[in-house]
């Protein structure tokens, strides 16, 4: 079979798909552990996350590390759970609230599960929590690049399909 033969697939407005941001990575933890309660592991981790978006390495007042680091501060003096501050609470609008958002890589993804396992060195990451979110989202922009598209098969097991 020639070069000559080989059909490329068409590609329509509906099939280009922008890569996944740090940000919307970032939401997506709220999919996953929306009520867990933001604790220090996790504030280092949505830390990290804003400084490899915005590319700067002090925290905006107000901004999602701020605001996370607040909230671990919070809840560990919290009565009752309650009362603490969840992911869900934090995140839910991360891509917006970032000044400067990019697409998702190794390296964040790396960056992030050092940060949240530096708090908790004895334990693995969160399942599901912001440094495994990052870590599927920097997958699938590689995998994207790569012309491969990773669909959930609706059981948490990921299909690769050539696009």
């Amino acid at each position: 079979m020639s070069l000559e033969q080989i059909r490329k697939p068409e590609v329509d407005e509906y099939s280009y798909q922008e890569p996944i941001t740090v940000g919307e990575a970032l939401e997506a933890t709220t999919l996953s552990i929306a009520d867990k309660p933001i604790d220090p592991s996790d504030a280092a981790a949505i830390q990290t996350a804003e400084t490899r978006a915005t590319v700067r390495c002090d925290r905006q007042l107000g901004g999602l590390s701020a605001t996370a680091q607040s909230a671990a501060t919070f809840n560990a003096r919290a009565a009752r759970d309650e009362d603490k501050i969840t992911i869900s609470d934090v995140l839910p609008d991360a891509s917006v609230r970032l000044h400067h958002d990019k697409a998702a890589t190794d390296e964040d993804a790396e960056e992030v599960i050092r940060a949240e396992r530096t708090v908790k060195p004895a334990e693995s990451t969160t399942p599901g929590g912001v440094a495994a979110t990052m870590a599927s989202a920097a997958r699938a922009v590689i995998s994207e690049a790569l012309g491969f598209k990773i669909t959930d098969n609706g059981q948490s097991n990921f299909v690769v399909n050539s696009i």
